[in-house]
């Protein structure tokens, strides 16, 4: 069965066409979002652009959406202790809105991970 995508799908399929460019054009963007821990920090934001932009791609395509869904989840968590590290960087600077878009993208993550298995199921 074969359904069509919600809009839920949707908005991350476009959030990781625009995130997974953004991490291959400028990856320094990402450089400060990553934890001490992680090495390679250029490495592993490249290929965390390249995976978003496979999902994506994977997501659009009725064959390969029930894995790429998956696979989205899956990244989507993987990348979440990166959002937390630059949600508490944040707050030690004086950008508000910065400050507030750190925080704000946090739990927005749920609803994210929930759209993927939602159209990796319905494939």
């Amino acid at each position: 069965m074969t359904s069509a995508l919600r809009t839920d799908a949707k908005i991350v399929i476009a959030a990781f066409i625009g995130s997974g460019a953004v991490h291959l054009v400028k990856p320094e963007v990402f450089a400060r979002t990553m934890p001490a821990w992680v090495p390679r920090h250029r490495e592993v934001i490249i290929g965390s652009g390249v995976a978003e932009l496979v999902c994506a791609a994977g997501m659009l395509h009725p064959r390969t959406r029930k894995v790429a869904g998956y696979a989205s989840a899956a990244l989507l968590a993987g990348v979440f202790p990166a959002n937390v590290q630059m949600a508490v960087d944040a707050q030690k600077t004086d950008n508000a809105p910065f400050k507030a878009a750190t925080l704000g993208r946090l739990p927005l993550q749920l609803p994210m991970i929930r759209g993927v298995l939602r159209a990796a199921r319905s494939a």
